[in-house]
């Protein structure tokens, strides 16, 4: 596969980028001051009509370094008559992310007369042939969902083109590989490739080399978290952990926090002991109804609900700017699917916080997380928790004593109570940013 080498970004506005006058005047009615590094890499190479390669992580304004773009060539070339044909393919993992980011092309579009439509599963498909029906330029969709309509011949995808596939290594851990090369082999060859990921292994590698020609890329990920984001583990037995969660949230100055389970039937077990302490939460997962979802998202981003416990699939697409903290009930498997997760705290600069319920068994976990943060973990036992005497986590040596109230001071945040549920901790300097997020 032959690439360009990493783009140097500078300072740049949307217009100087190539976005035309109408699009900056919508984003700048939206609030988007400046472009994010991932919009001033992606932006000129999309316009110019060339395949791309972009490694970022969530939160750092993806879906504007693609949709701006690609609704400026798609205003060019207009089609001829409205039709059922849509121009530009987005596909996504998760019908969460499908909807947050049709959302996104629709305001970005709005007054250019471009129509969108979102396709995923967990609905009804009669609405979704209608609007198929009535002609739109720009489908986002899930595999499943959108190789049933193709089935079904509700849809043709003959006239496509340009293709985004976004968050290629998540859409690769959960299965969707043969549904990705099923649809791409009914796409038009002659078409304009963009792939988003925000790490990339050998899978999503060899993926690229068989989507895109020539890809440009664009590389503004350390593969690391941001760096406004604090990081802490709280030993626990696995016994305990339920207690010890409701205790943080409880005491937490945070506000609103995202709890993250491996399983949906843990997930379910969770939110139930959140509630039986008196903990408002609610819960997503694959087995809840679509409906169930929108929902529960819809309570957590209009803070009527204070605490969301989800699975790492159905979090796909949950974003609220300015998300205090994320909580791990447990570990994930995979090192970067952590990345993944707190990348949705810590945002356009602001401070945020990663806390871990971690017990004896997470130790091999934990030092592979490790090594993808440039700093060390604070350890923190919270007293009444504490699993016994050598069943410490940690990725270097144990932890030392201290009081809750000697923990050290991150920009923003708000001092901690001292009292019951004193904590130990090791010393964790954080980080500053000034990186906006969109």
């Amino acid at each position: 596969m032959s690439t360009a080498p990493v783009i140097d970004i500078d300072t740049v506005t949307f217009a100087s980028l190539g976005v035309s006058p109408g699009l900056c005047t919508v984003v700048s009615r939206l609030g988007y001051a400046t472009p994010t590094p991932v919009q001033r890499g992606a932006i000129p190479i999309v316009l110019r009509g060339h395949d791309l390669i972009a490694r970022a992580q969530t939160g750092t304004g993806k879906t504007a370094a693609f949709a701006l773009p690609l609704l400026d060539l798609l205003r060019q070339k207009p089609a001829a008559g409205r039709t059922t044909a849509p121009r530009v393919l987005v596909l996504v993992p998760t019908r969460e992310l499908a909807v947050q980011v049709e959302r996104a092309f629709r305001s970005y579009a709005s007054g250019t007369g471009l129509r969108t439509a979102a396709i995923f599963g967990g609905v009804s498909m009669f609405r979704q042939i209608d609007a198929l029906r009535s002609g739109v330029d720009v489908i986002v969709a899930t595999p499943g969902r959108l190789i049933d309509h193709v089935q079904r011949r509700t849809v043709q995808l003959s006239s496509i083109s340009a293709l985004v596939v976004d968050e290629a290594d998540r859409m690769l851990d959960v299965g969707f590989l043969p549904a990705l090369r099923r649809l791409v082999g009914v796409l038009p060859k002659a078409r304009q490739t963009l792939l988003f990921s925000a790490t990339f292994p050998a899978e999503v590698t060899s993926l690229a080399a068989e989507m895109t020609r020539t890809p440009e890329r664009v590389d503004v990920s350390s593969g690391a978290a941001a760096p406004t984001v604090t990081h802490e583990l709280h030993p626990v037995s696995d016994q305990r952990k339920g207690d010890l969660l409701a205790h943080v949230l409880r005491i937490s100055p945070d506000g609103q926090a995202l709890v993250f389970c491996r399983t949906k039937r843990g997930s379910d077990r969770v939110s139930k002991t959140l509630e039986r302490a008196g903990v408002q939460s609610t819960v997503i997962h694959g087995n809840k109804s679509q409906s169930a979802r929108t929902r529960a998202l819809d309570g957590f981003r209009a803070g009527r609900v204070r605490v969301l416990v989800a699975t790492d699939i159905a979090a796909r697409g949950i974003d609220i700017p300015q998300l205090p903290l994320v909580i791990n009930y447990d570990l994930p498997h995979v090192p970067e699917d952590y990345i993944h997760r707190i990348g949705r705290t810590g945002r356009a600069g602001l401070p945020g916080r990663a806390i871990s319920l971690v017990s004896a068994g997470d130790r091999d976990l934990v030092r592979d997380i490790q090594k993808l943060l440039p700093e060390r973990i604070a350890q923190i036992a919270i007293d009444g928790f504490a699993p016994a005497a050598g069943d410490e986590v940690s990725s270097e040596r144990p932890a030392r004593q201290a009081p809750w109230g000697r923990r050290p001071a991150s920009p923003g945040r708000h001092a901690h109570p001292s009292g019951p549920g004193r904590r130990q901790h090791r010393s964790f300097s954080p980080r500053r940013s000034s990186r906006p997020s969109q």
